[in-house]
């Protein structure tokens, strides 16, 4: 029998998330600073799931959309814990958030106009909720130094707020801690001079780092320690004398997360060797892949390997119908084929929510936690995405006359 005809499908497309590898990073990152007063914001988008895992490893969890806030509702974390930030919020948002939990987040303001919906919500219903204004690094998102500076100085005109501080993000995938170093020196500056002018001393100073993760083969691994260690002196180097809440989620999640997919065929086509799997770029997303142009950090496992079997050069392609859907170009691997696992790293951050998911109407994979004391727990069963890609179906009228 062909062996393409013993193919009996895995759990595969899967993410798998550890969880004890998950604190083990939160930890060490905390280990690694030595600065008083600092404190760690989980930035949720990064990936949903790990929120409530997360519980009692963040300090903060900084949502920017309506459905991370319910994420964070069930997952049961303490309001008072939640910034809400975002570009764009709505005022009915803002006034549920604040109504159904008693004005407990902290909120981010991203412009004047921001800043005036955000008082104008607490003040309906008689609240008084914390702010940030939201410093911009040259694109869409916060104000200019100016504009943020003379909402501070107007800051009376907003009684319902209570204006803590700065937030500022810039970039991802930083390398090195150059950027990081000019930015935190240009804050500090920064802070200081609403000090001076505007008699405005922040109590917060948010700041992403963006610390960057090498995905792929050719990028120089990680010097866990030497980062921290440079981190953390310039942490230790500011003037400024509040609390410095660093946002990460990149950096604490991405280790943790793993990718599981399956060979469904392997062909030869014009000369080139291909490995179908069932998963694909819909599913697995690294910064800067290029359409597996570069490879990223993953193991093949396969189900037979005889000792006449030589190593080739394969395209691991995914089962979208489309020529961009490739994981892998031209890796050398043993022998692949149907039913094998090819298990892709560094797969915690944002893979399970930036890729295509709902191109070619196919299934969201499973998603599954692990940990020592609890093994394998299926957090999401695999779904269909079909029904998101057709006309919602009316209810059927009553019948009763």
């Amino acid at each position: 029998m062909d062996k393409r005809m013993q193919y009996n499908e895995n759990h595969t497309p899967a993410y798998v998330f550890d969880l004890d590898r998950l604190k083990d990073r939160v930890a060490a990152v905390r280990a690694g600073i030595s600065r008083k007063d600092v404190k760690l914001c989980y930035s949720v988008k990064a990936n949903p799931f790990l929120t409530e895992a997360l519980k009692d490893q963040a300090d903060f969890f900084g949502i920017c959309s309506p459905g991370e806030f319910h994420v964070c509702e069930q997952g049961k974390i303490p309001m008072e814990n939640v910034v809400v930030g975002g570009v764009h919020k709505a005022p009915l948002d803002i006034a549920r958030f604040i109504g159904e939990h008693e004005g407990k987040s902290i909120f981010t303001a991203e412009s004047p106009g921001q800043l005036q919906t955000l008082n104008f919500c607490a003040r309906m219903q008689k609240r008084t909720i914390r702010a940030l204004l939201r410093l911009t690094s040259g694109n869409q998102f916060g104000m200019e130094a100016q504009e943020l500076k003379q909402c501070v100085s107007q800051r009376e005109q907003y009684e319902n707020l209570d204006i803590l501080g700065i937030q500022f993000y810039s970039d991802t995938q930083k390398k090195g801690l150059s950027q990081v170093e000019k930015e935190l020196k240009n804050l500090d500056d920064f802070c200081e001079n609403l000090r001076e002018e505007c008699k405005f001393a922040s109590k917060i100073l948010e700041y992403g780092p963006g610390l960057g993760v090498p995905y792929f083969e050719e990028d120089e691994e990680e010097d866990f320690e030497k980062t921290m260690k440079g981190l953390d002196g310039l942490l230790c180097a500011l003037r400024f004398s509040g609390t410095v809440v660093l946002e990460m989620g990149r950096f604490l999640t991405a280790y943790c997360g793993s990718y599981y997919t399956s060979v469904a065929d392997v062909k030869s086509c014009g000369g080139k060797n291909y490995c179908i799997v069932d998963g694909g770029m819909h599913h697995l997303h690294y910064y800067g892949q290029d359409e597996g142009r570069r490879t990223p950090h993953f193991t093949h496992l396969p189900q037979n390997l005889g000792e006449d079997h030589e190593e080739k050069l394969w395209d691991v392609c995914g089962a979208l119908c489309s020529p961009s859907d490739v994981l892998v170009r031209q890796t050398p691997l043993l022998n692949p084929s149907p039913g094998d696992l090819l298990i892709f790293e560094r797969a915690g951050a944002y893979s399970v929510t930036e890729g295509i998911a709902l191109s070619g109407s196919q299934d969201l994979p499973e998603v599954h936690f692990f940990s020592q004391e609890m093994g394998m727990e299926q957090m999401r069963e695999r779904q269909g995405t079909c029904l998101l890609n057709m006309r919602t179906e009316e209810e059927e009228a009553d019948d009763e006359d």
